[in-house]
């Protein structure tokens, strides 16, 4: 892979090492824009060949402002554009050789004027069962026991909702705290009946023919999902009687 500059790698001045992030701090940098980034989805990327970041002698990783920016493209693609991995890459690789490609569309994607009354939306990344262990860092015990309890659940086709890794890693920090999986069934009831609410409210916009409308349903239902969420954090931080920075 073509690779932009790397902090300076190579020219050994003290001012490109004073450029290099940790995982941590690039975390902190993505979140504004990024509020569900994880460190292990950051790891995920990298392993996936979309970045390549430095490596220290004892094996930590660091981060030049290009692979931050890089890192941003990738998950505004996810994002806004619902494009695989593999398509991402190529596309990144193809802008740093100096090609100017279109952005890629989705197959799936029809015109507004196709006639088709029953037009798919785009398809959200997926990612392999030995992508989200790897992900995620656990073993296929684990993952079979958070399945047992519906925490994470593959696709018809075996994959895994890309949100499934952002999932698996909060599993295993709550783990850390001695939370086991069997007792997250209930935020996992809830959730779906928050699902539900919102669903509710999105599910006309969805059934109607025009394709702007429906795309104003998933947006709409990203909104409501925000919101949702935040209101759930402060409940939670409510009843324990603690602010979080």
């Amino acid at each position: 892979m073509l690779q932009t500059p790397r902090g300076g790698a190579g020219n050994g001045t003290a001012a490109a090492d004073r450029r290099l992030m940790s995982i941590g701090t690039v975390l902190n940098e993505l979140r504004d824009e990024f509020p569900e980034v994880t460190i292990s989805k950051i790891r995920f990327l990298e392993s996936e060949g979309l970045i390549e970041p430095q490596r220290t002698p004892s094996g930590y990783r660091k981060f030049s402002p290009e692979d931050v920016e890089r890192l941003g493209h990738v998950l505004r693609m996810q994002r806004d554009h619902y494009l695989p991995l593999k398509v991402i890459r190529e596309h990144l690789d193809a802008l740093e050789r100096g090609e100017r490609p279109p952005l890629p569309s989705l197959g799936r994607q029809r015109d507004a004027g196709d006639g088709q009354d029953e037009a798919e939306g785009p398809t959200a990344a997926r990612v392999g069962r030995d992508e989200l262990l790897a992900a995620a860092e656990i073993d296929e015990g684990q993952l079979a026991e958070w399945e047992t309890y519906g925490l994470v659940a593959p696709l018809p086709d075996g994959g895994y909702d890309a949100e499934a890794v952002t999932v698996a890693s909060l599993v295993v920090e709550l783990g850390r705290f001695g939370i086991e999986p069997r007792h997250l069934r209930a935020m996992k009831a809830a959730a779906e009946r928050e699902a539900g609410l919102v669903d509710q409210v999105v599910a006309p916009l969805r059934r109607h023919r025009n394709p702007q409308t429906r795309a104003h349903a998933e947006a709409r239902a990203k909104e409501l999902a925000g919101l949702t969420g935040r209101l759930h954090s402060a409940l939670v931080q409510m009843a324990l009687g603690v602010r979080l920075p």
